[in-house]
């Protein structure tokens, strides 16, 4: 009877999610909202917790899992109704190969891509917050930029420092090409012995990231959307173009030639294909036509 009762709740549970749902629902439950009133229709994703990458973490940690976000990304790369995308961040990082996946998704897509730091944008953090095409911080949000560690068992033998030594650089370059700081600069950060009481690394707070060239610029929220819109608004010329040109070209391809051949009052229709749709070229040689 019990398990009974808990599969009829399940089931209802499902048929309101399938349901309309007010927006302060929406965001409750899914963390965004479609609004219908916006100048353009941007998707928010948000980037919280510790990143949750090949082991699962205990439930009490908040935690962003990486086989949600990176599906949702390609979603976002193919849903035409979607003009930008709007990352906010506040991690403590995680993950290492994770959260470099979904930087090099998030670096990787056609579509405007703004990310604004608040709170916090921490060890792996760092990448995710340059992968976008601008990046914004707020003056209260800090970044700390520290090497690769890695907890567990591990084998001390030089395979293994190797091995750390080289996912290091692959995130140093990730970061240098998308960001505005040099690679010795972010390595002298990283190496840093008086600033971190049980490590070794940076922290640098909104002011000072910008300055450094890892941050694009000191902005809120309104910034960010701002920034966004005009990027999208920026791209919307080349998109039009494009689709314009393409509308031409099928044109010239489905014309139809219309000929009197003038002997025995037949008239006879040719297709012409041309690569671009130029009214001139179908002018008549000696012969009455006209195009349909």
């Amino acid at each position: 009877m019990q398990d009974r009762f808990e599969n009829d709740n399940e089931e209802t549970e499902e048929e309101n999610c399938s349901q309309d749902v007010p927006a302060d629902a929406q965001i409750s439950d899914n963390g965004i909202c479609a609004l219908e009133n916006a100048k353009h229709n941007i998707h928010c994703l948000t980037v919280i917790g510790q990143i949750e990458g090949h082991y699962i973490l205990p439930a009490q940690n908040k935690t962003t899992k990486y086989e949600h976000i990176m599906p949702a990304l390609v979603a976002i790369e193919q849903d035409k109704t979607i003009e930008g995308l709007l990352i906010i961040l506040n991690t403590v990082g995680g993950d290492v190969e994770a959260g470099l996946a979904i930087s090099e998704l998030i670096a990787g897509m056609s579509k405007p891509t703004v990310s604004i730091v608040v709170g916090g944008g921490h060890s792996i953090g760092v990448p995710l917050a340059v992968s976008a095409k601008r990046s914004f911080i707020v003056p209260s949000a800090t970044m700390t930029i520290h090497p690769v560690r890695m907890n567990g068992m591990l084998l001390g033998i030089p395979q293994t420092l190797s091995y750390f030594e080289r996912m290091q650089e692959r995130i140093i370059e990730f970061v240098c090409k998308n960001s505005r700081i040099d690679a010795a600069r972010f390595r002298e950060l990283m190496m840093k012995k008086d600033e971190l009481v049980m490590d070794v690394g940076s922290v640098l707070d909104g002011k000072a990231a910008v300055n450094e060239g890892l941050i694009d610029g000191l902005g809120g929220l309104s910034d960010a959307v701002d920034c966004l819109y005009s990027l999208i608004e920026s791209s919307a010329p080349d998109t039009v173009k494009k689709t314009a040109t393409k509308v031409r070209r099928q044109r010239a391809v489905s014309s139809v030639r219309v000929c009197d051949d003038g002997s025995d009052g037949r008239v006879s229709a040719k297709v012409h294909t041309f690569r671009e749709y130029r009214p001139h070229t179908l002018r008549a040689t000696g012969m009455k036509g006209r195009t349909l």
